[in-house]
């Protein structure tokens, strides 16, 4: 009995500490991002703030300016960056899955691309959907993120019917050299949104309010419920569609789904934040070098370890040259490129 108990304690421990390290560092990373900055906030101040709000503390003696710079600025920005971060990663995890390749991303299958497009042509024409307001942003976005990615599929299909998994990626670098010379045009005919689309396309959480969290929470939850349903069918996919159909699955309704939900978060996450890179293609590669590659498993430590990225990758921006800040994407891509290129070198070697 003794030794049954053990071994249900050991092997439930070996489910959950992964998620107990990552979900410590995530929360460290959150506070962390609240409290650093052109002043400094103690974390003993920060956790009194959040209990005042919450309504378990009825007063407290913090500073009016502390609490205003905690939850109108810092907070909001920081959980912003966690969600942006975290869907991103999420993503490029679903797509490495489904088309068993590391190098598949929202950015190599054109998908982000996609989504730039259509946020520039919003900010570009100042396009509003009528009852959508604020939606308007990560909707078009979001549509722009799915046509593209079906352009992608319905081109690589005409190519190669069985559609390879390096036809498709192939042909989303394509698409995506074609969708930025768009962009790119786009930005050679503004005038006055000039400033604002190249902020924009550097990819930031800059002067991000409470705004942009209810904007991209929406397409967040769906997605990540999406790609949580289909965990089991990303296992499969690992094994080749011809094993998954022996398995029971429906290919092309779960491929469907997984490609659905990823760039449904692509797309959130590039109307809220601009062009922030190799988040998607990194995360998922170390979280599946250190914990494994199942997916039960691998998608959430996927969306918390993401998260975190960009939470100290944005404080590392806006700290480095204070009082200026630095595009975070900037920072993702320093810090990205080179850790990819290591993990690249190192598999190669290895086989």
């Amino acid at each position: 009995m003794r030794k049954l108990f053990t071994l249900m304690f050991t092997k439930r421990f070996r489910i959950f500490h992964p998620l107990l390290i990552s979900s410590l560092i995530g929360i460290l990373s959150i506070l962390a991002g609240i409290s650093l900055g052109t002043l400094t906030i103690p974390f003993s101040t920060i956790i009194q703030v959040f209990l005042q709000e919450l309504g378990w503390v009825s007063s407290t003696s913090v500073d009016n300016t502390a609490v205003n710079i905690i939850m109108s600025i810092r907070f909001p920005r920081v959980i912003l960056a966690f969600m942006v971060g975290g869907s991103l990663a999420v993503a490029g995890a679903a797509f490495q899955g489904l088309l068993r390749n590391p190098l598949a991303d929202p950015y190599t299958l054109g998908v982000s691309s996609g989504a730039s497009l259509g946020a520039v042509i919003v900010l570009f024409f100042g396009v509003s959907v009528p009852y959508l307001g604020m939606l308007t942003l990560p909707f078009i976005s979001v549509l722009s993120a799915f046509l593209t990615l079906f352009l992608v599929l319905w081109f690589t299909r005409l190519v190669e019917k069985n559609l390879s998994v390096h036809t498709i990626i192939l042909t989303g670098i394509i698409f995506s050299s074609f969708l930025g010379s768009m962009i790119s045009l786009i930005i050679a005919l503004s005038g006055e949104e000039l400033r604002q689309i190249i902020n924009w396309l550097l990819g930031s959480v800059s002067m991000r309010g409470w705004d942009y969290v209810i904007m991209i929470l929406p397409f967040y939850a769906a997605g990540l419920l999406v790609l949580f349903f289909c965990t089991r069918e990303l296992n499969a996919f690992s094994f080749g569609e011809e094993a998954a159909k022996h398995l029971g699955i429906d290919v092309d309704k779960r491929k469907m789904m997984i490609l659905v939900g990823a760039s449904l978060l692509t797309g959130a996450s590039v109307a809220v934040s601009g062009t922030i890179g190799f988040i998607g293609l990194v995360i998922p590669h170390i979280t599946r070098l250190i914990w494994g590659p199942r997916h039960e498993r691998l998608l959430p430590l996927s969306v918390i370890n993401g998260g975190s990225f960009l939470v100290l990758a944005d404080l590392l921006a806006r700290t480095i040259i204070i009082p200026s800040e630095l595009p975070v994407g900037v920072i993702t891509s320093l810090i990205g490129a080179p850790i990819f290129a290591f993990i690249f070198f190192t598999r190669s070697n290895r086989k």
